[in-house]
């Protein structure tokens, strides 16, 4: 509009000062309304006057803002009439389903069910039994899925494309809602929306990070990441819920803030921190919900409550499980490892007590049925506001202050990581005590000891369990004696502080578990230990740390025996309850009491043909008890072979227990002697170079390494076989071996006692003549 009005002071009768415009940014000073007026020409020409003429243009078409409502607008459109004003508008097309990787298997069998219909509306045969038993598995199949998911599964459902937005949930739940614009600073961020809404008439100021529906949608909303724009509009509006005393709900669904450099030119950090300070000093109740994912400080920027809730699919990180493996484990496929370590899921955030609650979900995450999960939230938000409004203010400030100090924790006692160990400063105390002391606790500790023998004794005899728990007790009280008595004699002999500092040479090469050991480190590893051993026996405590260390030599075979014979005990008890089974039958019953009444009468006879067809028939007997006690090992899965019977069972000629102990204790000599010699010198040395060659050689070695490789392998075995066939426990093993030979040599039976044996089956449920054996 252009305008040109003489400076002269213009009269017009009845014009009053409230008629005159008063704003110049027109360019028109003083001209009344009234005598502006409308032509009907496209050039609206003011009344022409002498010295006064006013032109504007009339623009040309319709722009797309001037009325975002409908010309035939419902005035009883839930939310009213302002709700037209809404940019947010129900999708017109449906979202395209979005299958994730652990669902594929759901997928083929609703393919299956589809499939199923289309042949019977094909066909016109009736498939009712079968969609009905597919439809029953794949229900069955979601709720075993669903109801064991893992943290990355979570992840992933967190941020399926389909999953309800903020304005999703807040329409459902809402009678009424107003979204308010702008941070008065700068611009309208959309990734963050505001406004007033109404659930069961009681007003609420609704904050919440807005994530798109689509690809359009999630560019215009920046993927859910605000800005600083984004977060002072929300400050601005908390302030404004706090002047009018409007309890405050904030939806949080971001991976995190936008961290970009305009964003940080704009002080990104200055808002989050600015967000964090005020809320804590808000006097009216705040209830945080996390919908989706939230990420950092960019969703903390709006969640300090007084109640967190989540979604039950919903994840709260401080870094995304990708980012976390790419920092631990240099690789982005690690990320199911680090959503498992990061703990970032509603139940596990729950128990620690991160978060206050957990909204659920229905099978299949929050997009299988938003208009449900919404109402989830309307319960779950009335019912946090209820129990809030009953606090004062300075209650309900206390209230949120001793949420977020009581965060955080420690647990002492847990076993720490061999990787963290490795690490850790290892604490300073004084090792060497007072002899009076020392003495003190080495004869409790002795009668410790001879407590538990008497009780594995005891045991023994009244064939009872072990006490396994008292033998966990004292292994682990023992190594520790025997480390401090390792640590005293080390001091004693002035090694201290070589040791403290070869530890220190060693954790500094050893970056990762596959890297070989210097061999000058080896060397001098090797060197100290030599010293440490040539010195021992010269310790001031020697003898006490050698009678500790057959100590616990003693009770860790006592231990390691007791748990064999717990896995024997429990297989033989399921064996006997078997056989008891089957020799309980009636018709095994019965064929064994006929075959003892005419074994009676054969003994008073003197018959010798009577007495050969009793014993075929024995023998015919056994076999088919024998067959059946063989299906019911068939069925425990053990290995059965059933031989005639020539010899006694080797458990009633030797004693099995006392040469299981000297077979074990045969194996653990030969185990030493093997650990011996890989700790010699030369041997050690060789295995660090064959390390070296293969690392070196990598996953395709050419033909020189290769060499190399096999002659190191060579000398390896070779210097071995030398150590263990120079050693004494070559006559130990053939000793064993020819007691074991002559014991069963010594265990035949002639065939004539056939009929002077009764047929009874003990509680061993051994059957008549039959040697098995057990895989």
């Amino acid at each position: 509009m252009a305008t040109t009005i003489p400076n002269s002071l213009l009269k017009y009768s009845g014009t009053s000062i409230s008629d005159l415009l008063q704003s110049s940014s027109n360019g028109v000073n003083g001209v009344p309304l009234k005598s502006l007026g409308k032509s009907s020409s496209s050039t609206c020409l003011i009344r022409r006057r002498r010295d006064l003429s006013v032109s504007a243009l009339i623009k040309k078409g319709k722009r797309k803002d001037d009325h975002p409502w409908p010309e035939d607008a419902d005035p009883n459109v839930k939310g009213g009439v302002l709700s037209h004003l809404s940019h947010f508008k129900p999708l017109k097309t449906k979202p395209k389903p979005v299958t994730l990787d652990f669902e594929r298997p759901l997928m083929d069998l609703e393919k299956k069910i589809i499939d199923v219909r289309k042949m019977a509306q094909e066909t016109g045969l009736d498939f009712s039994d079968q969609i009905i038993m597919l439809q029953n598995k794949y229900e069955q199949a979601l709720k075993d899925l669903y109801t064991h998911l893992t943290p990355i599964q979570r992840v992933n459902i967190a941020r399926h494309p389909n999953r309800p937005t903020f304005l999703d949930h807040v329409i459902n739940i809402t009678e009424k809602w107003v979204e308010l614009h702008g941070d008065r600073a700068g611009y309208d961020d959309p990734a963050i929306v505001t406004g007033l809404g109404t659930i069961d008439g009681q007003r609420y100021m609704f904050i919440g990070q807005q994530k798109g529906r689509n690809t359009k949608e999630n560019i215009q909303r920046n993927f859910g990441m605000p800005t600083p724009h984004g977060y002072r509009k929300a400050l601005r509006m908390m302030y404004y819920a706090d002047h009018h005393g409007f309890p405050i709900v904030t939806f949080i669904d971001t991976p995190g803030a936008y961290a970009d450099l305009k964003s940080e030119e704009l002080g990104q950090g200055e808002a989050i921190a600015f967000n964090l300070r005020t809320m804590f000093g808000l006097k009216v109740p705040i209830v945080s919900i996390v919908i989706g994912e939230g990420g950092s400080g960019g969703a903390l920027a709006i969640g300090c409550a007084n109640k967190l809730l989540m979604m039950e699919n919903a994840v709260f990180y401080v870094a995304s499980p990708e980012a976390c493996a790419a920092i631990l484990w240099k690789s982005a496929k690690a990320s199911p490892k680090a959503a498992e370590k990061l703990k970032i899921t509603a139940p596990e955030l729950c128990k620690l007590g991160i978060c206050d609650g957990i909204i659920p979900e229905p099978l299949g995450g929050a997009h299988a049925d938003s208009a449900w999960t919404s109402q989830q939230i309307k319960i779950a938000v009335t019912e946090a506001m209820a129990e809030l409004k009953k606090m004062d203010i300075p209650e309900l400030l206390n209230h949120r202050m001793l949420k977020f100090r009581s965060l955080g924790g420690f647990q002492e006692g847990l076993p720490v990581e061999p990787e963290k160990k490795v690490n850790m400063k290892q604490k300073e105390e004084p090792i060497v005590q007072s002899e009076d002391i020392s003495k003190t606790s080495d004869i409790e500790l002795e009668g410790e000891v001879e407590k538990l023998r008497e009780q594995i004794m005891k045991a023994r005899e009244s064939s009872t369990e072990l006490p396994k728990l008292g033998m966990d007790e004292m292994i682990e009280k023992l190594k520790k004696e025997v480390d401090q008595e390792y640590a005293e004699a080390a001091k004693a002999m002035g090694l201290t502080d070589s040791l403290n500092k070869l530890r220190d040479e060693f954790q500094k090469s050893r970056k990762s578990s596959e890297q070989a050991m210097d061999p000058i480190l080896v060397e001098k590893i090797e060197k100290l230990k030599a010293d440490f051993n040539l010195g021992l026996s010269e310790a001031p405590n020697y003898a006490s740390l050698t009678y500790k260390l057959d100590m616990l030599k003693e009770i860790s075979k006592a231990k390691k025996l007791s748990e064999q014979n717990e896995k024997a005990m429990m297989l033989k008890q399921d064996i006997n309850k078997r056989f008891k089974e089957v020799m309980n039958r009636s018709d095994v019953k019965k064929k064994i009491e006929a075959l003892e009444a005419e074994m009676a009468s054969a003994r008073s006879s003197k018959d010798e043909a009577l007495a050969k067809a009793v014993k075929e028939k024995i023998v015919k007997v056994k076999k088919e008890v024998e067959f059946e006690l063989a299906d019911v090992l068939k069925s425990l899965r053990l290995d059965v072979d059933i031989v005639k019977p020539k010899t006694k069972a080797l458990s009633e000629q030797i004693p099995v227990p006392e040469l299981k102990y000297r077979i074990d204790e045969l194996n653990e000599d030969i185990n030493e002697g093997i650990e011996e010699a890989i700790s010699s010198t030369d041997l050690k040395n060789k295995i660090e170079l064959l390390k070296l060659e293969m690392v070196k050689a990598g996953k395709t070695p050419d033909a020189e390494t290769t060499k190399k490789i096999d002659t190191l392998k060579q000398q390896i075995k070779q210097k071995l076989a030398e150590v263990l066939t120079s050693s004494p426990l070559v006559d130990k093993h053939a000793k064993l071996k020819e007691e074991i030979a002559q014991a069963g040599e010594n265990s035949g039976e002639s065939d004539e006692s056939i009929l002077k044996e009764d047929l009874r089956y003990g509680d061993s449920g051994v059957g008549i003549g039959a040697g098995r054996t057990y895989g």
